[in-house]
């Protein structure tokens, strides 16, 4: 990987973290990471940490004040969820013509937006769970949905990251907890079938795919208490896997980052289901940056370190070429 060779020529770089989402602290430690591994590598970076406190549109002001005092040429954004990941936060760089890292704010919105990017998947060839979008308070809408879709079902809102908001109702019974917990976090909420298979993840960076990662909860699914809780989870990285298997998954996780239109980096969450297909969930076009997070994992099965990583996504957004070690 070519990089530049004069110090005086790395341009000062914002890290953006927090935010006023329900993923705050874990972009916190995103954010964390990045610095100090953008630091490692001798870049200039200087930490913005968004208040959770704060309106979208107080976080905006708060973001562009940041930004003016701070005067960076580069932009890191290492927020997730709403604001971070919906295109707001990706507008208001664009705004101050500033560049910045991850996908554009038309692509971002599409990966947080679970029925918007479940359209383009589906028009893209991809095989998606069947599902149906239902406003709580349309018991006519609940009612359509039931009869096209047997229990199990997932229920979760369509604009939340690292499951914030996501239940499993077994049975008619557990479906109103369902839907009241989805309803705390978006007015629209997405119901779909229960897909029994391996939970599989596909890491994108640069177009090219990184090894497949497994994840085996301890959990009914892979919720955010799986994620953020040690020892809740194994990760079985790369997944065991027959070659030919894992080009379909890495290709199929390809054509969801592509579908979006993404750019940079992406992680694609898919289930390989009982008959061995795999079958997209969602894009997450800002993943966990921690050292132990999925897309870190599975560069690092390509003799990528973290450090590597992120200073090959601020490349990336500079204009650099990158490709994955060989």
């Amino acid at each position: 990987m070519e990089r530049p060779i004069n110090m005086k020529d790395f341009p000062r770089i914002a890290v953006l973290m927090g935010g006023p989402s329900a993923e705050h602290e874990i972009s916190l430690n995103s954010g964390r990471g990045v610095v100090a591994a953008l630091t490692r590598r001798g870049w200039q970076t200087n930490a913005v940490v968004i208040p959770n406190t704060l309106t979208i549109a107080q976080a905006c002001q708060f973001t562009r004040q940041a930004l003016e005092h701070s005067q960076p040429e580069l932009v890191f954004i290492a927020l997730h969820g709403p604001f971070g990941e919906d295109g707001t936060i990706q507008s208001v760089c664009e705004a101050s013509h500033l560049a910045y890292t991850g996908s554009d704010a038309q692509s971002s919105r599409l990966g947080l937006d679970k029925v918007a990017s479940r359209i383009r998947f589906q028009q893209a060839g991809l095989r998606v769970p069947t599902w149906r979008l239902i406003h709580p308070s349309e018991h006519d809408e609940l009612e359509r949905a039931l009869a096209a879709l047997r229990f199990p079902l997932v229920v979760k809102p369509t604009n939340q990251g690292s499951s914030i908001g996501v239940s499993i109702a077994a049975h008619h019974a557990e479906l109103a907890d369902a839907i009241e917990q989805a309803s705390r976090y978006d007015a629209r909420v997405l119901v779909e079938e229960f897909i029994r298979g391996r939970e599989l993840t596909v890491g994108v960076v640069a177009d090219q795919a990184l090894p497949v990662v497994e994840i085996k909860s301890k959990e009914r699914f892979f919720d955010y208490r799986a994620k953020y809780t040690p020892g809740m989870t194994e990760y079985v990285v790369p997944a065991l896997l027959d070659e030919e298997l894992a080009v379909r998954i890495q290709a199929a996780g390809i054509l969801a980052h592509q579908a979006l239109g993404c750019r940079h980096f992406s992680r694609v969450d898919l289930i390989l289901n009982e008959a061995n297909e795999p079958v997209v969930l969602e894009v997450n076009t800002i993943p966990g940056l921690t050292a132990t997070s999925l897309l870190p994992k599975a560069a690092a099965c390509v003799g990528m370190s973290y450090d590597e990583l992120c200073e090959r996504l601020v490349l990336m957004a500079v204009g650099s070429p990158v490709s994955l070690p060989s």
